[in-house]
């Protein structure tokens, strides 16, 4: 049904000819079973007109391997799942790996019933099979591959067990040729619709996409009439069965797998062994509504232990010092003096705004060993399987700001760079939550490299000023988040989130999704920072800064009862966070803020927009409208809580 497309898909070029498609729902190894696949030859590249990511790489034989979003129907909710029903519908896969859990066989096989009514050639992969036998499941392979008509592999692939056999079997991918029989008078409508659409592969799915009403699928048929009778048949259907015809689909999909696993799949009796008894213990635990929490709170002292004190202090302090402030920028400093007469090309590479000297200096030496130790984490927690988890745990609270437990996901990344979280509220499934939790992390979410710097100005203040600090932030965030959830237009998503089993993360798999994720961050932010600071130094050679801060300085000093020097940290906050928490901290430390003053600071630089870089990025994910609006609201809103903080702090004779 290609022909009814308005419009082709961009899918990058990795090589010639059509590539081969992963598909298959989050949590099973996918990505690890693409990584095993293709090793380190992997590029990332956004799908045209959405933000969600498609992973394109090379086979060790030729040809490209794409790794699609996580889905559970061809018939899709979320923007992952869109995504993927249009990689198949308009790249023409050479073939199609499914790659299914091999404990839960049954739920898999509806999405190979779609693939099979699309009619495209495939693979099963019941990958994980080492933790189906370890819970007794034996599975009749040769069985399972003759009732599909396909070949069909067991896998584990974080350990690369069977993926020889998996490679061997790609070129004898087949259309499955089994076709499930509905009751009749779905088969009626759905043969009726049949007849009416063109003589091509894959009518079968078209005509229940029809009689479903897919939005998509209805766009691609031009024929008005056709439209009308599918609507009018599917009023029909649900009046006869009484329930919406998408469950009555499910429900007889359902029914035929498990006709056709009959026989093939068995449940052997296993000795519990020490790790299973650990595992049901901690899954019981980190879901409990009171234990949970205490799991909870020491995975993110964990969490500070690794990326805010050895990532942000020990080895940015090592970079940022010693490689590159003694090694680094003075080598290149006599180098450029000597060999470029020009001192304006000098100061654009190694100026006070400099291209090497700020912005390489920033994205390698300070920010890039904080998301490294937090991508190890993140993917840590990933891989075990305890972020799920989180997820789950967080979603009755987050539900009062409007989102659900996904928003985890990019809320933690922001305390390791909030440039990197606001490019990760793609995982979201709505555009109200992506802009929600935007906000938020815009808000008072800070990153890791200004919260050392806090931490210390906090305790030049006393012990009194964090609880104080703390409140105050956190309470912006719970009154923002409410209030903004019943102001922003749009729908929330619902939240469905398989649970996958707690697991012994694998070291080489951590690595290999670091180094990806390290890949990303190189590609995408650090070109970012420099296109920042080459806007800086415009700016600083037409004086507009100093310009900009003295016209602040009467707001710093009668608003929020400052000293003036403090103007210019405000706007080197905005130019880059922690550079202005630090200069706030020498101020700090030479004696020229008060007790009341810091709080007062660090109350309005965690409120502020984080920097110049993530602004960057929210007109990247949500376009300049939308980034313009939320920094109009975040600029003002930070000095109005810090002066009345300020005048709080008078009235009850704070610091």
């Amino acid at each position: 049904m290609t022909h009814c497309h308005s419009e082709t898909v961009r899918i990058p070029e990795e090589g010639e000819g059509r590539p081969i498609v992963l598909v298959g729902p989050p949590n099973v190894g996918k990505s690890a079973l693409f990584f095993r696949l293709t090793g380190r030859y992997a590029t990332i590249s956004n799908y045209p007109g959405t933000t969600v990511d498609l992973l394109m790489g090379r086979l060790p034989e030729g040809g490209s391997l794409l790794d699609t979003p996580g889905t559970r129907s061809l018939f899709p909710l979320s923007a992952e799942e869109q995504v993927t029903r249009s990689v198949l519908l308009t790249a023409r896969p050479q073939a199609v790996i499914q790659v299914a859990d091999a404990r839960h066989l049954r739920q898999a096989l509806l999405l190979t019933l779609q693939l099979a009514e699309l009619e495209v050639p495939m693979i099963l992969d019941l990958n994980l099979m080492d933790e189906a036998q370890a819970e007794g499941v034996e599975i009749d392979l040769e069985g399972l591959a003759a009732r599909l008509g396909i070949p069909v592999v067991a896998t584990v692939a974080v350990s690369g067990q069977g993926l020889d056999r998996l490679q061997a079997l790609i070129p004898e991918a087949r259309v499955p040729r089994v076709r499930p029989t509905y009751d009749p008078p779905l088969e009626e409508a759905l043969q009726r619709l049949e007849a009416q659409l063109p003589p091509e592969p894959g009518r079968r799915y078209w005509a229940i996409g029809l009689l479903l009403s897919d939005p998509v699928i209805l766009q691609q048929i031009p024929d008005e009439a056709l439209r009308r009778e599918a609507a009018a048949l599917r009023q029909a259907l649900e009046e006869h069965y009484g329930r919406p015809l998408l469950y009555i689909f499910v429900r007889q999909q359902h029914r035929w797998a498990e006709e056709l696993l009959k026989d093939l799949v068995r449940w052997a009796p296993r000795t519990v062994g020490l790790w299973a008894r650990v595992r049901g213990w901690l899954d019981v635990l980190t879901l409990h509504p009171i234990v949970g929490w205490l799991f909870i709170a020491l995975v993110l002292w964990a969490t500070y232990q690794i990326v805010g004190v050895f990532g942000a202090q020990v080895l940015v302090d090592f970079l940022e010092e010693t490689i590159f402030g003694a090694w680094v920028i003075p080598w290149l400093t006599a180098l450029a003096e000597r060999w470029i007469p020009w001192t304006l090309v000098r100061d654009f590479l190694l100026g006070p705004y400099g291209q090497i000297s700020m912005a390489l200096t920033y994205g390698l030496a300070i920010v890039l060993p904080i998301v490294s130790t937090f991508f190890l984490v993140f993917s840590l927690m990933e891989d075990s399987g305890y972020l799920p988890r989180l997820a789950a745990m967080l979603n009755r609270p987050f539900k009062a700001l409007g989102l659900n437990g996904r928003a985890v996901l990019p809320l933690v990344l922001g305390l390791g760079c909030v440039t990197m979280a606001t490019m990760t509220t793609r995982v979201l499934h709505t555009r109200k939550e992506r802009v929600l939790v935007t906000l938020l992390l815009a808000l008072a979410v800070p990153c890791s490299a200004q919260l050392g710097v806090i931490f210390g100005m906090i305790a030049m203040a006393g012990p009194a000023a964090l609880g104080i600090w703390l409140g105050v932030v956190a309470a912006v965030l719970g009154l923002v988040g409410y209030l903004a959830a019943r102001v922003v237009p749009g729908e929330s998503s619902d939240f469905i989130l398989e649970l996958p089993p707690l697991r012994i993360p694998r070291l080489d798999n951590l690595f290999l999704k670091t180094l990806a994720r390290l890949e990303w961050y190189l590609k995408e932010v650090v070109p970012l920072f420099m296109l920042s600071t080459a806007i800086l130094f415009l700016l600083d050679r037409l004086r507009v800064l100093g310009w900009i801060q003295a016209g602040m300085s009467p707001l710093v000093t009668e608003w929020l009862g400052l000293p003036p020097e403090t103007a210019g940290m405000f706007l080197l906050g905005f130019l880059r966070r922690d550079y202005g928490a630090a200069g706030l901290f020498d101020l700090a430390r030479q004696g020229l803020l008060t007790g009341h003053q810091i709080l007062v600071s660090l109350v309005v630089i965690t409120l502020f927009i984080p920097c110049i870089a993530t602004v960057m990025m929210m007109i990247r994910e949500h376009g300049w409208r939308t980034a313009a609006a939320i920094a109009a609201f975040v600029f003002p809103f930070a000095f109005f809580v810090g002066g009345l903080i300020h005048r709080w702090l008078l009235w009850t004779g704070w610091g």
